[in-house]
């Protein structure tokens, strides 16, 4: 059942705040009296932790004691008007210097609030009066976009904010910016608390090693449409949105237009209620759309990265990550989208499609920040590869298949331990395939009354056979497309062939009499 938008917690403002964040303000200060004014702090705190509520209340107790000015930067208009309306909330009287701005009234202000490139072209135009900034904060300060305006605030205080203090960019490392990191609450500690809901995490082991990574260092839009558009793929994620997410409000993150649009056209021919959303909707229609989706209980939204930041809906009840990425920051948005507490949501589905789970650990696994700031490539370097990654995966059955083969204890069968086996006793490889198939009859018949049933069930292990031709072609190193495509039919045959040899000796040998005729 989806989450009443009604049943809302209450956001803690003004000088209500949690003990934690009075806690991480009282260190923000404290840097700052004890560093010069040129000093650059950088604050972590989990996405749901209340980064801007803690630098709202930073910018109202510093404007109280200061007699200096404060600039607040974002990367996204979105997240600009939010941040405004906070400051409002606190009681900051502050002015968005958007491409709109009348700046005339400059004067009159001590706070504003900017989106970087308009700030970059107002400053470099000379329009804007910085001389008696003293505090600049970043929101989302892992994006490098900022760098460029650090020139202009060489005598200012700098305290950049973010989920995960690493760069968008491995050129760029953060602590060549930034002098000092304080890591705030963990996500571990905000969910015991309360205060974060607790991900319930599914993954689905996805062949990614046809993906191209870009010059940006993550997977091109373009390899990732052409893997994600494909019919298993979108079955497989009808699949998982099925076993894991249905009934539950649900968000979806793809990477590229394309792979929405199909996603889009997919539950809705199997009759669910979804929309799409991308970043050339209009304001009204994403409007509409977010309306929609934040008053329909069961509703699904399919996007492009254009939710990961400034989009708050605490109804959200399940996250699938039909992509994969190597940014550990866009792996941390996604996931926080669904992490908001309501009072009768402690907990969230994530699912997901792209090894992301297997590449960077469990969301809120006990990550070492201030190493990963201090040594991003040393952080970067110790990921999986797709290769090593897939190297690991374990083909497990679906819960509705497995319920067909439950007189079975084990329908696992391991490849690469098999070819090794076989070569130390000096075996052809082929005896592995002979392995497999006589694996798979013995569950289709532990399963089956006759002949015809077991064949039928046969025909359900598609997948793990796929999987299992692919392991091998990897232990054999030979895997051209029309090589794998001719064995993965040719096992099928020789399956179905084996079972009508010898269902009856498999029978007699797993339930220690004959077959009824």
């Amino acid at each position: 059942m989806g989450v009443s938008t009604f049943e809302l917690e209450e956001r803690k403002t003004g000088k209500d705040l949690y003990s934690y964040q009075k806690g991480a303000i009282n260190k923000i200060f404290k840097a700052f009296e004890e560093s010069p004014k040129d000093y650059h702090l950088l604050y972590q705190l989990p996405t749901g932790g209340g980064k801007t509520v803690i630098f709202s209340e930073i910018v109202r107790q510093y404007l109280k004691h200061h007699n200096k000015k404060v600039l607040v930067m974002t990367h996204r208009i979105e997240l600009c008007k939010q941040t405004s309306k906070m400051l409002t909330e606190f009681g900051v009287v502050n002015k968005v210097v958007d491409s709109k701005a009348d700046l005339s009234d400059q004067g009159e202000y001590s706070c504003f609030v900017a989106m970087v490139e308009t700030l970059n072209n107002r400053l470099n135009d000379d329009k804007l009066d910085i001389s008696d900034i003293g505090l600049v904060i970043i929101d989302e300060a892992h994006y490098n976009s900022f760098t460029k305006l650090f020139k202009f605030f060489s005598q200012s205080f700098i305290l950049g904010v973010t989920a995960t203090p690493l760069s968008s960019s491995i050129e760029l490392p953060m602590t060549d910016n930034y002098d000092e990191l304080i890591v705030g609450e963990s996500i571990e500690s905000l969910i015991q608390n309360g205060f974060l809901s607790r991900a319930e995490m599914y993954s689905y082991n996805v062949g990614l090693t046809s993906l191209v990574v870009g010059a940006n260092g993550d997977y091109t839009v373009k390899s990732s449409e052409d893997l994600y558009t494909a019919d298993d793929m979108l079955s497989k994620l009808i699949q998982a949105y099925e076993e894991r997410s249905k009934g539950k409000k649900t968000l979806i993150f793809n990477n590229g237009i394309n792979t929405s649009l199909y996603v889009y056209e997919t539950f809705r021919r199997a009759g669910y209620k979804i929309a799409h959303l991308d970043n050339t909707n209009t304001k009204k229609e994403r409007a509409t759309i977010l309306k929609w989706f934040k008053n329909t209980p069961d509703a699904i939204l399919t996007s492009v990265s254009i939710l990961t930041t400034g989009f708050d809906e605490p109804t959200v009840e399940s996250i699938i990550l039909n992509r994969a990425t190597k940014s550990l920051t866009l792996y941390y948005q996604m996931i926080g989208r669904g992490s908001r507490v309501l009072k009768n949501k402690n907990t969230f589905t994530v699912v997901d499609l792209g090894n992301n789970f297997h590449r960077f650990g469990p969301w809120g696994d006990n990550l070492d920040w201030q190493r990963i700031f201090k040594s991003p490539n040393y952080y970067l370097d110790s990921l999986l590869s797709d290769e090593e990654l897939e190297s690991n995966f374990r083909y497990e059955m679906p819960d509705e298949l497995r319920a067909e083969f439950s007189n079975s204890e084990e329908v696992y069968f391991d490849v690469q331990k098999t070819y090794v086996d076989c070569i130390r006793k000096g075996k052809s490889s082929k005896a592995v395939l002979e392995l497999s198939i006589e694996q798979h009859a013995k569950i289709c018949v532990e399963n089956s009354e006759d002949v015809y049933d077991a064949i039928a069930l046969a025909k359900k292990l598609g997948d793990d056979i796929d999987f299992r031709i692919g392991r091998y072609t990897k232990c054999i190193s030979k895997s051209t497309f029309n090589f794998v495509e001719w064995l993965k039919g040719d096992y099928r045959k020789k399956l179905n062939a084996y079972l009508r040899l010898n269902f009856d000796d498999v029978f007699e040998m797993v339930h220690g009499y004959a077959p009824k005729d």
